[in-house]
């Protein structure tokens, strides 16, 4: 089972840096290959750039939570989310965590 996951392929793990603007700031995030390729395939399915789409999701996270403390272990996770097919349960509760408020 190991070598499934040991053999694979090195450029999956290798650390990218892409620089973005998040509330109007000028950042790098750095992530490995394989995150920011699932990021690009979410942002492509809301028909956003990778940059709008992190944008918006940073901007969205400030709005319901006041603070986004480590925003690239978030998008790690959001990518697990997307994999898992757990979006949707997230993305109701987000809406109700919104008209709650």
């Amino acid at each position: 089972m190991c070598r499934v996951f040991a053999g694979q392929d090195p450029a999956r793990f290798e650390c990218v840096t892409r620089s973005v603007r998040l509330s109007g700031h000028a950042t790098s995030i750095r992530l490995e290959a394989a995150f920011w390729d699932i990021l690009d395939q979410v942002a492509d399915g809301q028909g956003l750039t990778t940059p709008k789409f992190l944008s918006m999701l940073h901007d969205e996270v400030a709005e319901l939570r006041g603070d986004v403390p480590n925003f690239t272990s978030m998008l790690r996770t959001t990518c697990l989310l997307h994999l898992s097919g757990e979006q949707h349960e997230t993305r109701e509760l987000a809406e109700l965590a919104v008209s709650a408020a």
